[in-house]
């Protein structure tokens, strides 16, 4: 199973920018997808964003429309989340996830292999 490691997460205000990565310290080519989902607590885990083999990207339009960047390196086997202006109802565990293909960008199920979570919590 892939280890998949994330980082970037810090306090931030709201407001503010902010830029996760999440490496694959074999290699993002490997994937057909990878993805980012994150988890507020006592809330379901929420597809974020995602971007395939081919650099094809899929956001969750009604939560972070405009406002997230997904990217990819895959000379770094490196993903970017470049999120700007969060919001202070957003505070949440960021995940990052790599999937075969066959299944829903945006579902959890989707993705048999997960990294273990940066935080982000937003102050008001």
């Amino acid at each position: 199973q892939a280890q998949l490691v994330e980082s970037g997460g810090d306090l931030v205000q709201a407001g503010d920018s902010l830029r996760l990565s999440c490496t694959d310290p074999r290699r993002t080519t490997m994937w057909y997808r990878m993805a980012w989902f994150r988890q507020a607590p006592g809330k379901e885990r929420e597809f974020v964003a995602a971007i395939s083999r081919i650099g094809t990207t899929t956001y969750n339009v009604d939560s972070v429309k405009g406002r997230f960047t997904l990217s990819k390196d895959d000379a770094k086997s490196t993903v970017y989340l470049q999120m700007n202006h969060l919001k202070p109802a957003e505070p949440a565990v960021y995940y990052c996830a790599a999937a075969q293909p066959g299944a829903p960008a945006n579902l959890a199920s989707s993705y048999a292999n997960w990294g273990q979570g940066t935080q982000v919590p937003v102050s008001s």
